[in-house]
């Protein structure tokens, strides 16, 4: 395919992740951002695991865990296939634990330079000073999951938090769809209440909305600092269940050419190998100019990542 920014060869559809470098470099970039990336304590990890393993009532299928690996070793690949910036992303399912959780994550990030500094929140008491915390201590993004946290974005605890991210520009990757299992608090219109109250929120929506596509995309064209991820979009896993209409293409160039679509993966919750997430991107023949966006520039401009 190609572009005004030249062409993207067949052979930067990365089919494994030794390949991966091949696309980034094959595109003219110092590399990739990932900004869905999960690193958390071991045994709440453990816990994660088991609970895809037996393919829990919020997973609702079979998803065999790729990267079983320990911590040294996931870092280690993300490096070797030139993800230099990556989330840690942590979520709380329950009161007492979004504090404890941000302090290893920031522990985790400065012991790892190419970490963005990550947290997390849930609607409880103290939420307001821990998050602030968190940001006076470096944190450059938060994660909060709706689906597994069982709560409302626009629970009464939570709005002053959400205009304190407002206020500071620290966005939220925010699971707000309904994959892979819709719960009371997910879909588009919870997410829509809450822009309506916090229009100017720096929010980044997971899984492009999935499945609930259209309605996301307008959001993000309607809000100026709403984006969203490509995480495990456009992948052969995700399309069986929730493909992305492909007559919305366009749009999604747009909004990856404006600056908000940016490269999310899953990692290392993946049922299949991390280069079938830019093999997914690539086939979808929007454009080198696209891609760039999508796989660093985006990200880059967000989080003012160094170009060398």
């Amino acid at each position: 395919m190609t572009d005004a920014g030249g062409p993207v060869a067949d052979h930067d559809d990365p089919a494994a992740d030794d390949g991966v470098p091949d696309l980034w470099r094959g595109l003219d970039l110092p590399g990739l951002a990932d900004v869905h990336v999960h690193f958390l304590p071991p045994r709440l990890l453990d816990r994660i695991w088991s609970y895809f393993d037996a393919a829990g009532p919020l997973v609702g299928t079979e998803w065999p865990i790729r990267y079983k690996w320990t911590e040294d070793e996931r870092v280690a690949h993300l490096r070797a296939m030139g993800v230099r910036a990556f989330s840690a992303l942590a979520y709380a399912h329950k009161p007492g634990m979004a504090a404890d959780l941000n302090r290893w994550t920031l522990d985790f990030a400065r012991r790892t330079p190419e970490c963005l500094p990550s947290a997390t929140f849930f609607p409880e008491p103290g939420v307001l000073d821990y998050v602030r915390d968190a940001i006076d201590a470096g944190a450059r993004l938060f994660k909060v999951h709706l689906q597994v946290g069982g709560f409302a974005p626009t629970d009464p605890a939570l709005d002053p938090v959400w205009g304190l991210l407002t206020e500071a520009g620290v966005p939220a990757v925010v699971h707000a769809g309904h994959a892979p299992v819709g719960t009371a608090h997910t879909g588009p219109e919870p997410f829509a209440e809450l822009l309506a109250r916090h229009p100017a929120l720096p929010a980044i929506v997971a899984h492009l909305g999935a499945p609930d596509y259209l309605p996301f995309l307008a959001l993000a064209e309607r809000y100026d600092r709403v984006a969203l991820d490509t995480t495990m979009a456009f992948t052969s896993f995700f399309e069986r269940f929730v493909p992305f209409p492909a007559a919305e293409r366009p749009r999604l160039r747009d909004l990856g050419l404006a600056g908000k679509v940016l490269l999310g993966s899953d990692f290392p919750n993946l049922p299949y190998p991390y280069a079938e997430q830019l093999a997914g991107l690539v086939r979808l023949d929007l454009g080198a100019d696209w891609l760039r966006a999508v796989c660093w520039h985006n990200a880059a401009a967000l989080f003012d990542l160094p170009s060398a």
